[in-house]
């Protein structure tokens, strides 16, 4: 007979990630020039950073970016280390980076920058007003490349046609677009993401998914930023797209000769749509799609390039604080009713269920989520004890057991307000084993568990894949 016993983690194993901000070196009156993080766009090959009309203040400042051996650059146009500048007709200024650049670093998944602001004070020293860490995500996704995903799940009745009725499935999937030979009246449709290409004569298409974003995108206030003439308006819309087709000359596009190439650029914009209901203010995805094109200046005028901006997810907002975890053990294995501290000792036969559940306690955020990294037993309540038995290892039941530990998979029709809070998993009873004489050990085994809490992202699931 073994004797099962139980601990509480009042807190649990924490993962910690180390961000670096602005260094708040602003002076006089003036505002911060990178505060805004919906400035900075994300693309397949390099990033861009917008500043707003009037970022230059009363003073003379100048941006300024560091290369791999620490020397200060000022940010202007400089194609042999990736640098692209340019105004727009409403006097802001975009700074386009190529990943591959002279001041672009690669770390742990993301291209990293640093920009700063300089300018000089009254004894006409310079100085470091602000600098800013901007970060891209290596593996950003090709928003313009359909995927069987981004295809099947654009119901029938919500798609709109990308091309003409004749054209062949190579050349519309080429175009960024979905082909459905089935559909004898929209074959060649627009995926459920952001479509843009350019045309060889010379023409912008741009397709808005609505659920381009997480929350999705309010159509119905997305807008191009700087036209807004006759012809700058959506050529077709319903309830779950919107698509715009305008020159490359028209509806505010700007143009840029650098080398051999001329770069035309544009920018669609969402405005923020505030929800208000009973738990308090929702606000929707703020959306800013940058589309570039490329196309060569001596050659033909089929276009070289085609690139698409997207804000890089926002950082969940976060602050110091107690965080409670709770692990205890189910009378069965419907979850319901859970033994109390008077219960304790609770007797099991060997290889009997045990039901054991690890929660946080006191948190209403749905987009945390619980992870178990190891669960283990020992014969005391030390859980630094050397004789121990594992019970999940990395969050996967351990292999080398012959009774393997059960995970137990929760959703919403658990009746679970958060089941993202929630690990379960069943064990079976055992007895330790005396290492000399090779007898076994009476008295309690007591169960622990290490875990961290993620914050789902886009960029970031949060889910562990047990082999199976």
């Amino acid at each position: 007979m073994g004797v099962v016993g139980q601990s509480r983690a009042a807190s649990g194993a924490m993962l910690f990630w180390v961000f670096l901000g602005p260094l708040a070196l602003v002076l006089g009156a003036h505002v911060s020039v990178f505060s805004d993080p919906t400035l900075l766009t994300c693309g397949q090959k390099s990033l861009q950073l917008t500043l707003p009309p009037g970022w230059e203040g009363n003073a003379s400042f100048v941006l300024t970016t560091w290369d791999t051996e620490g020397k200060a650059h000022a940010l202007q146009n400089d194609s042999g280390c990736g640098l692209l500048v340019s105004g727009t007709p409403d006097g802001s200024r975009k700074v386009s980076v190529s990943y591959a650049g002279c001041y672009v670093f690669e770390w742990d998944h993301n291209y990293l920058i640093l920009v700063g602001l300089e300018g000089t004070d009254v004894a006409g020293q310079k100085v470091l007003y602000e600098e800013r860490l901007l970060r891209c995500p290596v593996d950003l996704p090709a928003l313009d490349a359909p995927s069987s995903s981004v295809c099947s799940v654009v119901p029938s009745q919500d798609r709109l046609p990308c091309a003409s009725l004749l054209i062949s499935q190579g050349d519309c999937e080429a175009r960024g677009c979905c082909y459905d030979p089935r559909d004898s009246v929209k074959p060649c449709y627009f995926g459920n993401t952001v479509t843009a290409h350019c045309t060889p004569d010379d023409q912008f298409s741009i397709a808005v998914s609505r659920d381009a974003t997480l929350p999705p995108v309010a159509l119905d206030s997305v807008q191009l930023a700087s036209g807004h003439s006759t012809g700058c308006v959506p050529v077709l819309t319903n309830n779950a797209f919107v698509v715009y087709q305008f020159p490359l000359s028209a509806c505010g596009t700007t143009f840029q000769i650098t080398g051999d190439q001329v770069i035309y650029e544009n920018e669609l914009v969402a405005s923020r749509d505030v929800k208000t209901g009973s738990l308090g203010s929702v606000r929707d995805s703020i959306f800013r799609l940058h589309v570039q094109c490329s196309y060569s200046i001596s050659g033909s005028s089929i276009p070289l390039s085609v690139q698409v901006f997207t804000l890089p997810p926002l950082p969940a907002v976060s602050q110091p604080g107690p965080l409670s975890l709770e692990l205890h053990v189910a009378s069965d294995g419907s979850y319901t009713s859970y033994y109390t501290d008077s219960d304790y000792p609770v007797l099991k036969t060997l290889r009997e269920p045990v039901y054991a559940e690890v929660k946080i306690l006191q948190r209403t955020d749905p987009d945390l989520i619980l992870a178990l990294h190891h669960c283990w037993a020992t014969p005391s309540s030390s859980p630094q004890q050397q004789m121990q038995w594992p019970i999940l290892v990395d969050g996967c039941p351990y292999a080398g057991d012959n009774y393997q530990t059960q995970l137990m998979p929760l959703s919403f029709t658990s009746g679970l307000l958060f089941p993202s809070h929630y690990q379960r998993f069943t064990l079976y009873t055992s007895t330790f084993v005396d290492p000399t004489s090779q007898g076994k050990l009476s008295g309690l085994v007591y169960l622990h568990c290490s875990a961290s809490v993620c914050h789902q992202s886009v960029k970031e699931s949060c889910v562990t894949t047990c082999p199976s």
